[in-house]
């Protein structure tokens, strides 16, 4: 919306300096981190006014985890919507509208829309299950084909998104994808990123500390996909206009950190299901639009780790009757250990951002 100030430069020269994605992203994250400050501690105030506070599991389902956690009661949820407001607010103040930031909010106010339905749920309820996954699924699925029809409909983006390209190969694996292909694997990414970052949020600050991480991995990747001669020279799939979000990674790199001067141990307010889901998908989908789907393997490893826990610990119990971890997912392993709460969080950032680092010399090793 702002962007458009750049048009009126001849009045104003320093105008002018809107054109550039750089400024307009650190503009977007500025913005993102100050409507975080101004209005978290109003939301958190209203959430526990309201009593959406969060629903936790009983000793009988999680033992002596219970025990570790009950000071978080009390605690409000669906701090989500404070994350939701401050990315959309700032994309569209500083973001230039197009097919590629149209489709990664559609995606994140689709899936926000149902995190919320199933915070609602569990904090009316009282109970800690919320939408069942079948339900789950079934919005999701909606959510990948409404926005997989919009990125083959519009001209922008119909022919580039069918390209399949994976790390370490300077062409596309696939020039162009089958439908059905393309729709599933579509719904692999935005299900399987969105997931593991809910399986990721159980203790303070670790999921929007990755998240915070990947985000800025990202903005630096959308910025070279988007920039012609610097895709050119890391053999990388250029994308005119999907430069555009590196503002929207911006705004989500503000808001993560306004979010966690409140997430921070101890406390003060959850993200929920209303953030943590949706994170996921705006993760995801970014992802799939800059062509860089399976870096996220390597860009989001925490995200991987927590989802194999769960899965690792599914299939031994079922097959053999063994646990592999105390629990899972694995966070919680750590934390039966004895770790301190705050010892597995910043031990787990530390591992992100070794992580990002990582998915971002991919870019190079081709």
């Amino acid at each position: 919306m702002l962007t458009h100030l750049a048009e009126f430069e001849e009045i104003f020269g320093p105008l002018r300096l809107l054109r550039f994605i750089t400024l307009r992203t650190l503009l977007g994250a500025g913005t993102a981190l100050m409507i975080c400050f101004i209005f978290g501690p109003r939301l958190i105030e209203w959430l526990r006014r309201i009593s959406f506070t969060q629903s936790l599991r009983d000793a009988a389902e999680v033992g002596k985890l219970a025990e570790r956690h009950a000071g978080k009661k009390n605690t409000p949820t669906m701090g989500g919507l404070l994350i939701y407001a401050a990315v959309t607010v700032s994309t569209l103040l500083w973001a230039r509208m197009n097919v590629f930031v149209g489709a990664a909010l559609f995606v994140y106010s689709g899936l926000t829309a149902l995190g919320f339905l199933d915070d609602y749920l569990k904090v009316v309820k009282r109970n800690s299950r919320g939408v069942s996954s079948r339900g789950k699924l079934l919005w999701q699925s909606a959510v990948t084909l409404l926005v997989l029809a919009l990125l083959l409909y519009h001209p922008d983006s119909r022919d580039r998104v069918r390209e399949l390209w994976v790390p370490f190969v300077k062409t596309p694996l696939i020039e162009s994808m089958p439908l059905w292909f393309l729709a599933g694997f579509l719904f692999l990414v935005l299900v399987g990123s969105s997931n593991a970052i809910n399986l990721t949020d159980g203790v303070d600050g670790l999921a929007i500390g990755c998240t915070i991480t990947v985000a800025l991995t990202y903005a630096i990747m959308a910025y070279a996909a988007g920039h012609a001669i610097i895709a050119d020279y890391l053999l990388i799939s250029w994308v005119p206009g999907v430069g555009e979000l590196t503002v929207l990674c911006g705004a989500l790199v503000g808001a993560g950190l306004g979010f966690l001067w409140f997430n921070a141990h101890p406390a003060e307010v959850f993200m929920g299901d209303t953030g943590s889901l949706a994170l996921g998908g705006l993760v995801g989908i970014v992802a799939f639009l800059v062509h860089q789907p399976l870096t996220l393997v390597i860009v989001g490893g925490i995200f991987v780790m927590e989802a194999l826990s769960v899965i690792i610990q599914v299939v031994s119990f079922k097959s053999t009757g063994r646990r592999v971890f105390r629990m899972a997912p694995i966070h919680h392993h750590f934390e039966l250990l004895g770790w301190a709460e705050s010892k597995v969080v910043i031990r787990f950032w530390i591992l992100s951002l070794i992580f990002a680092l990582a998915g971002l010399g991919t870019l190079k090793l081709r």
